[in-house]
């Protein structure tokens, strides 16, 4: 038999409520907030440990638990009016699980030759973020490193907004300085998308290792990036504005250097 929860004053159920809401609460459990078939599978095959899995019987069939891989005593049957009361996604097909975080150090990347690398800095908004996520996902870039991390990445609007992409690339968080260090011990050439002294980013060679840096929309890079740059690199406008989205020139330029290495 299952544990179950019926009440919306549950201590747990209010814990879950803080973990959703406050990155402390995150930062100090050392867990987060998983809704969704699809985002709690892709946290599995990414290694991440399941702590407690809570369905709603009304929704979920219990028949699809044993695809998790988590013990019996740490799934929980809620009613649907706690199900309603944590759950931010009517979609989300009555399932959330609680997870354990991920350190997010850069000690844990791990690299081949040539890598490509996707490099933000500050980002601060979740739908940016899951939006660079979801990029790197599909042009399956070798590691993602955000610098100064503005925003928790377990926050539930960038898992939201990623689909899940969070899980399924290596990512770390450092500063810039960090993360500059880092590139370069790798011999990892730096091409920033900056305005400043820039060429256009189809005249540079992407196929040896490679980090594409954005910065926000804002306030573009800081002068380290700048500094440190092998190349910094321009997409041509030729329209009114002097700007892309940092997901969209992300995109642009990630799959040009996938292009040049015949999408491998």
């Amino acid at each position: 038999m299952y544990k179950q929860i019926s009440s919306i004053q549950n201590p747990f159920i209010k814990e879950i409520l803080q973990l959703q809401e406050k990155s402390r609460a995150r930062k100090k459990s050392g867990t987060f907030v998983i809704e969704g078939k699809r985002e709690i599978l892709l946290a599995v095959k990414g290694d991440y440990t399941l702590i407690k899995l809570l369905f709603c019987e009304t929704i979920f069939d219990r028949n699809e638990l044993n695809q998790y891989g988590i013990a019996t005593e740490n799934i929980i049957k809620i009613s649907t009016q706690v199900y309603q009361k944590i759950a931010h996604r009517s979609s989300t097909e009555g399932i959330i699980a609680i997870v354990k975080s991920n350190t997010l150090s850069l000690s844990t990347i791990k690299l081949g030759n040539h890598p490509l690398i996707l490099v933000a800095e500050a980002p601060e908004k979740p739908g940016n973020i899951g939006a660079l996520l979801r990029t790197a996902d599909a042009a399956n870039v070798d590691a993602v490193l955000i610098a100064n991390a503005k925003t928790d990445l377990y926050n539930p609007n960038i898992i939201r907004s990623s689909v899940g992409c969070v899980f399924t690339n290596q990512i770390a968080t450092g500063t810039t300085t960090e993360i500059i260090a880092f590139l370069r011990e790798r011999q990892v050439a730096i091409f920033c998308a900056a305005l400043q002294a820039s060429t256009v980013y189809t005249t540079q060679d992407f196929t040896k290792a490679t980090a594409i840096v954005v910065g926000t929309e804002a306030t573009g890079l800081s002068e380290a990036w700048l500094t440190n740059a092998t190349q910094n690199i321009i997409i041509p406008m030729r329209g009114k504005i002097d700007s892309l989205n940092v997901s969209a020139s992300a995109a642009i330029l990630i799959f040009e250097a996938k292009r040049q290495r015949n999408f491998e």
